[in-house]
């Protein structure tokens, strides 16, 4: 079943009963952030809240924070998109009429999903004047710069060709005509308001809040370049989206959203925007964004406003993520003939982690895969990439730490690309959009990974580490390949220039990695205090979004050989947390008490 609206999809979650409504006041600031974390943790259903403190208009959350309502909302299982989307592609190239006759329905779908444009629009059946503070904006963590509107999905066009781009970024409420525009690197309206701002113009947009699940899934999706997320969203609902002329702008809108804010962003203007808690789990700073400026509001008779939170995972852009690659990583075959499969974690953020599986046909195709996928869209803003052999199920974890502990050797496996750009979200590097990344290739290889036994009367508790440094709390020895360190979250100093030792955790690791007892590990990881070593969401996390290649990753032996550097031994991360990286996202105590003095009012 398919969904042409916003509202059509939530009365069949709650006729599903993953639904529930509740006339119980909550603040959207803070207090639906509280809310929303431990609905999603208790498998509880979306929440629609009725009477929202300071605004006359309901809104809802977590309407897609589980597989179940992923599901409802595309009508299957998003695997079974991708495998007939990279079904149709194999079959029909090249094309041949018997391809075509074979794959007609599929065709038929392609063909038919152009954007459509109508003449009325029930995101245009009330126009009212520009005023934000009527809509219930939430302020989801404590530390953030104010209010955000989070699920913003903006229509652009280049102002060369016209083609669109809809993608979603958070906008900072300024006041209630004006928000900051967070386009960060490698996005499609950035990429627009860039040439628009070269040409000196004025550049339009419509911001739509509450749309098809298909539109969503679609703005969320890491299409490449110059495709049409609209026309992609006609596909996935078998039906084309609508648009229709803006009420102030000169561009189209979607038709059948919740709400449109229309507006402008000048050219070579800038306002400090945020901070506010992404979804690395930690807060991004302030910085210099553009600024867009609300000419109108439009929307539906009775409307609902879709909220959404992100944060420590997990949370609900977990389900949206995972949905998404589902779908369209079959494509990266495409371009990469070599590639099988892929997976993007979401424990890391999605961008910090991607395994990618590798039919490898020639000695060492792997790296040149991983780097080619580094320059590829999306894909470039990775950080780390591992590579396995084709079979292996990119998927999970555990076989993922497997091959890295029979085929990874630095040696040979290692690279280490410094100074590149970066996500503008990651902060490691303690500059914006630069960095550093890296490759380990853990597919199998011939001469097979270099095996060193550790010692047999080594016991990795976290007694017997701490008679090795004081400062270790706990440890915990991942199958029998990634070795998690906890050591005190005070221990941390000031960063240091490059090559010398950054920080105490650093100065541990510089230790564990010359003990002669773990030299059979492949990988130690120290960790600060706020990290569960003993839960994959909480380790995952708390490694990967807290390290910078270049500055935090040594090894038992490295050293230069002319210009290039050569590593041996065990690989290890300080991933602590260091002075001057933003603060992780936590609640306040307060928030706290006072839904759990509501909690069960909100779903009787």
């Amino acid at each position: 079943m398919s969904f042409f609206d916003f509202q059509s999809y939530l009365r069949a979650l709650e006729s599903a009963g993953e639904l529930h409504r509740t006339q119980v006041e909550i603040d959207p600031a803070l207090e639906l952030t509280e809310i929303s974390i431990r609905a999603l943790r208790e498998g509880k259903p979306a929440l629609l809240v009725e009477k929202p403190n300071g605004s006359a208009f309901p809104l809802v959350v977590n309407h897609f924070s589980s597989a179940r309502r992923i599901e409802l909302s595309l009508g299957r299982h998003p695997d079974e998109i991708g495998s007939e989307l990279i079904h149709f592609l194999d079959q029909v190239m090249p094309p041949t009429f018997k391809a075509m006759l074979d794959n007609r329905q599929t065709l038929k779908r392609f063909l038919q999903a152009r954007p459509k444009h109508v003449s009325s629009a029930i995101s245009q059946q009330i126009i009212t004047s520009p005023n934000l503070d009527e809509l219930p904006i939430q302020t989801c963590w404590h530390l953030d710069g104010g209010r955000f509107i989070t699920y913003g999905q903006i229509s652009t066009y280049d102002p060369r060709d016209n083609k669109r781009n809809i993608g979603i970024y958070r906008m900072h409420v300024f006041d209630k005509e004006t928000t900051g525009m967070h386009w960060q690197i490698q996005k499609g309206g950035g990429f627009h308001y860039f040439q628009a701002e070269k040409l000196g113009k004025e550049f339009e947009l419509a911001v739509a809040l509450g749309t098809s699940p298909a539109l969503t899934f679609a703005t969320i999706a890491a299409l490449p370049e110059g495709i049409d997320e609209a026309m992609f969203a006609g596909f996935l609902q078998n039906k084309r989206v609508e648009f229709a002329k803006g009420k102030t702008i000169s561009i189209p809108v979607p038709a059948n959203a919740e709400f449109i804010l229309e507006g402008i962003v000048p050219p070579k203007e800038r306002r400090m925007e945020g901070p506010f808690g992404d979804h690395f789990g930690h807060y991004s700073a302030a910085a210099e964004f553009p600024v867009f400026h609300l000419k109108a509001v439009t929307h539906r008779r009775n409307p609902i406003y879709p909220a959404i939170v992100v944060g420590k995972p997990p949370m609900e852009d977990k389900f949206l993520g995972d949905a998404t690659q589902q779908m369209l990583a079959p494509l990266a075959r495409l371009i990469h003939k070599e590639v099988t499969d892929l997976w993007a974690y979401y424990e890391a953020g999605f961008h910090n982690l991607l395994v990618v599986a590798i039919e490898q046909r020639y000695q060492k195709e792997a790296m040149k895969a991983a780097l080619g996928l580094m320059g590829t869209d999306q894909l470039s803003l990775t950080k780390c990439i591992v590579t396995v052999s084709s079979g292996v199920n990119v998927r999970d974890w555990h076989a993922v730490l497997k091959e890295l502990r029979d085929n990874f050797d630095p040696h040979f496996d290692f690279v280490m690309i410094p100074k590149v750009p970066l996500d503008t979200l990651d902060f490691t590097s303690y500059k914006m959009n630069l960095g550093s990344k890296m490759i380990l290739d853990a597919t199998r290889k011939q001469r097979g990974a270099k095996s060193v036994e550790r010692g047999e009367n080594f016991m990795f508790h976290a007694s017997r580490f701490r008679e090795i440094d004081r400062r270790i709390l706990d440890a915990s020895l991942i199958d029998e390949t990634l070795l998690l360190i906890k050591v005190d979250g005070n221990i941390s100093s000031a960063p240091q220039p490059h090559g010398s030792s950054a920080t105490k955790g650093n100065e541990i690791l510089q230790k564990l990695l010359k003990m002669p007892e773990l030299q059979g590990i492949r990988l130690i990881a120290i960790v600060s205090e706020d990290v569960d070593i003993h839960n994959k969401e909480s380790y995952i996390w708390g490694v990967f979004t807290r390290f910078d290649c270049e500055r935090d990753v040594l090894f038992t032996e490295q050293k230069m050989i002319g210009i290039s550097p050569v590593y041996s031994g065990v690989m290890g991360i300080d991933a602590t947390w260091k002075p001057g990286y933003p603060a992780p996202l936590t609640m306040p105590d307060e928030i706290v008490k006072r839904v759990d003095e509501k909690w069960g009012r909100f779903w009787k």
